[in-house]
């Protein structure tokens, strides 16, 4: 069976971030340091060209392509949270170093990788029957830049946090 695997293109920094996100993401490491065999147009022979590395499980490899990746909004990765520790942890977490907040849960990282960091409470609201609930909810989440589940829930709920 095919494994499908995230590659996230970087400059030069691919080492530095596989590092930076195993040390956001438990059960996170890396796997291969890979040089270039030959010069190419990014890394020159014997230079770091990819790093293979897991988040919590899940295989991603980080590519130096030698010129600076132009990362857009259409494409973000997304951590679904238990509760709003884990919000706080991957937030304050993926923004160190230079990060910047965005709105709705989203923050670009130094590295210019998008995310998006939101409670699972948030989409089994989104799936409930109750459509006012989820408006409530759906309608606060829109004002926030990092989500606050309570005030997500309250709203949901028709009172105030």
């Amino acid at each position: 069976m095919a494994v499908m695997t995230t590659c996230l293109w970087f400059a030069t920094q691919a080492e530095e971030a596989a590092e930076f996100y195993c040390s956001v993401f438990p059960d996170s490491r890396v796997l291969a340091v890979d040089t270039s065999p030959v010069d190419t147009p990014g890394p020159k022979a014997g230079d770091v060209l990819t790093v293979e590395f897991e988040l919590d499980g899940r295989p991603f490899i980080a590519l130096n392509g030698g010129s600076d990746p132009e990362y857009t909004d259409a494409i973000s990765l997304e951590i679904r949270c238990a509760d709003q520790a884990e919000i706080d942890h991957y937030w304050n977490g993926l923004l160190a170093g230079g990060g910047r907040e965005v709105q709705c849960g989203w923050l670009i990282d130094r590295f210019g990788v998008r995310w998006q960091v939101a409670p699972q409470s948030l989409y089994d609201l989104w799936r409930g029957e109750d459509r006012e609930s989820a408006a409530r909810a759906f309608a606060v989440m829109m004002d926030m830049v990092k989500l606050d589940v309570a005030a997500i829930e309250a709203a949901a709920a028709g009172t105030d946090a």
